[in-house]
């Protein structure tokens, strides 16, 4: 083996390119089982970010069941999830370029279940006893107006003309799930201006003969207790996951309230961004199997329901963020620092796994790979921050003696979503070619239980802001990175992290905004119904959240950012609009601060496509190379800068 080569940090030339990280993942989602038959989504990038239906069946290879011209996708509070259901060998869909219910029965073609494309539907609940599907619905019809949201039955085969309303009356509906009878349907409703993560209601009703609801009650939660994941057993005993101890845990349904399961300083569920998460399941009539989070580890544990006593099976993953169970095993989506996400069958007794496909078809080698290091250091105010390093890594170089390398910090989106260790190609293009990353989990991550995740209450852009100048302070102290090539980037809640940190702090040197939010009040008065109070809780409630939002929009303290920025907008972009990062683009261009902007057409809050997400990765780097001053290894199409 030849001896490295001494090269400057961010020069070096690594065989993970862009067109690699970008075509070479394919997102997986939504596990889910039925009989012998194993389902999941995958992404296609190569297809415009087209999601299809994968099965696999027993001693055969997966197949695709969507066909061409269909995308298995809902917009439901515009991040979707939960966009089909599956029951022999029909399966039911959300259709994504016109928004209506289709069912697909073996070989034969799509069929439409609805017919208006105003109303949006997701979550879809299998009633088999009534041949009709149970569903939340987002109405959309009224223009003009907030869309109403409520719970519906669909009849399953085209021409039935089943379209109930089976509860409304709130803001908001996930989690319709029936007993294995079928004479009851528990679901989860809350109001504006919660979230779900900041307090839900779970509520029962029988179920008629005709399919209406009788006698719908509330029976646990409140505006400050976040209940989630109702299943029922396969008894008939209703489960729920409530965060009421300060973690989200396991409880049973009892006629005298919640009765905790297996009490743990650990999170069995994450916030409800999407619909139809599931952490946990029954793999035995009194046996639990279950992904839990501690300190932003994920771990695969048995929960013995009669004991209440948990024991863990050995996986090789840190992060299991969905998973599905049948007897004896569970279908999960994991993943390790060595490890892209996997569908994978787990058997809970033996802890033998079979994948059954992969994000990436094929990953770089060992010695291109850094590992991350979990770090907790100290924040403002005497708070801890979270967050994981990963050094530079590629065997073929090593960098100068007298030169530490450049930073990037980075942190998720959300604000209440949570950093992994898991294997991310987008950060080891980084660590290949020379840069450092940090992954923060600042304060208001999930993952470390209710009490960090609400010490953003109030101080967005200020903790998380915090602890991202923190982080990147406590690694320049530490002699592992150049203080003087530090820069920040993030998209989306990350995004107005990131704007906030050049805007306000002096510690980065460049930095990089994904479809980040600029504007408060812009955001409250351009953004969907599910966001729409979101601030009330990030901020403050009005009247003072208008002060507070001229004391942090960035897009009011522009004249404050003095380093070069790049900026990456979807056009189609509902969550965020290009009007965020357009006008904070005027502003910099006005000031005569060096600063580019890339804009994709056919892209929304997050990019799918496999030339976006190259484009996009390609030109940051050009970008911060043109900013700290080295030269690339990788021939890139030049950035335009004003």
């Amino acid at each position: 083996m030849n001896s490295p080569i001494t090269a400057p940090y961010g020069t070096w030339k690594s065989p993970i390119s862009a067109q690699r990280v970008a075509a070479g993942v394919a997102p997986l989602a939504a596990p889910r089982i039925c009989g012998d038959d194993l389902y999941w989504l995958a992404g296609v990038p190569a297809e415009g970010g087209r999601v299809v239906v994968c099965r696999s069946r027993r001693g055969a290879a997966h197949e695709v069941l969507t066909p061409a011209g269909f995308n298995v996708r809902t917009r439901v509070h515009e991040y979707g999830g939960g966009a089909y259901a599956v029951d022999a060998d029909s399966v039911w869909f959300s259709n994504f370029g016109d928004n209506l219910v289709y069912v697909q029965r073996g070989a034969e073609p799509p069929q439409a279940l609805t017919h208006s494309s105003a109303q949006r539907h997701a979550d879809f609940e299998i009633d088999a006893l009534r041949q009709r599907l149970i569903a939340v619905r987002e109405d959309h019809t009224a223009a003009g107006h907030e869309p109403t949201n409520c719970l519906v039955a669909l009849g399953t085969t085209p021409g039935s003309n089943v379209d109930v309303v089976l509860a409304s009356g709130q803001d908001f509906y996930a989690a319709p799930r029936l007993s294995p009878d079928g004479e009851q349907l528990a679901w989860l409703a809350w109001n504006h201006p919660r979230m779900p993560w900041d307090g839900t209601e779970l509520w029962l009703a029988d179920v008629a003969a005709d399919g209406q609801l009788i006698a719908p009650r509330k029976i646990a939660g409140s505006g400050s207790e976040s209940l989630v994941q109702p299943q029922w057993s396969p008894d008939g005993t209703l489960f729920v996951v409530s965060d009421r101890s300060g973690w989200w845990n396991l409880y049973r349904v009892s006629s005298d309230g919640l009765d905790a399961i297996c009490t743990m300083q650990a999170e069995f569920a994450r916030p409800q961004w999407i619909f139809a998460q599931s952490m946990y399941g029954f793999t035995a009539d009194e046996e639990i199997t279950a992904a839990c989070i501690e300190q932003g580890i994920s771990r695969l544990v048995r929960i013995d329901l009669a004991s209440g006593t948990s024991q863990r099976i050995a996986t090789p993953f840190t992060d299991l963020p969905e998973l599905r169970a049948g007897p004896g095993f569970v279908l999960a989506l994991p993943s390790s620092p060595t490890q892209a996400e996997q569908v994978v069958r787990i058997d809970v007794t033996s802890a033998e796994h079979t994948v059954l496909a992969r994000s990436a078809a094929e990953l770089p080698d060992a010695r291109y790979l850094s590992a991350p290091e979990s770090l907790t250091y100290p924040s403002a105010n005497g708070r801890v921050a979270h967050a994981f390093y990963f050094a530079p890594r590629n065997d073929d170089y090593t960098g100068p003696s007298n030169e530490r390398p450049p930073l990037i910090v980075t942190s998720h989106g959300g604000p209440t979503s949570m950093a992994t260790s898991s294997l991310r190609l987008t950060f080891q293009y980084w660590t290949s070619r020379g840069f450092a990353v940090l992954d923060v989990n600042y304060g208001g991550s999930s993952g470390y239980g209710r009490a960090y995740m609400d010490s953003l209450a109030g101080e967005w852009g200020i903790v998380d802001v915090e602890d991202c100048v923190a982080g990147a302070r406590t690694l320049a102290a530490r002699g592992l990175v150049d203080p003087q090539r530090m820069a920040i980037r993030g998209g989306s809640a990350s995004g107005f992290t990131t704007l906030c940190a050049l805007a306000f702090h002096d510690v980065f040197k460049a930095g990089a905004s994904h479809f980040g939010v600029s504007d408060l009040k812009g955001l409250d008065d351009d953004t969907h119904k599910f966001e729409s109070r979101y601030t009330s809780a990030l901020i403050a409630p009005p009247p003072e959240r208008e002060r507070l939002y001229a004391q942090r929009s960035p897009v009011l303290h522009a004249d404050k950012i003095n380093c070069p920025m790049i900026f990456f907008q979807g056009l189609d972009d509902k969550v965020v609009l290009p009007a965020q990062s357009e006008v904070m683009v005027a502003a910099l261009k006005s000031r005569g601060i060096p600063v580019a902007y890339i804009a994709f057409e056919g892209e929304g809050h997050g990019f799918r496509k496999l030339e976006s997400i190259r484009r996009a990765l390609e030109a940051e780097l050009w970008f911060f190379a043109k900013v700290f001053g080295f030269e690339l290894a990788d021939e890139i199409e030049p950035v335009e800068i004003a």
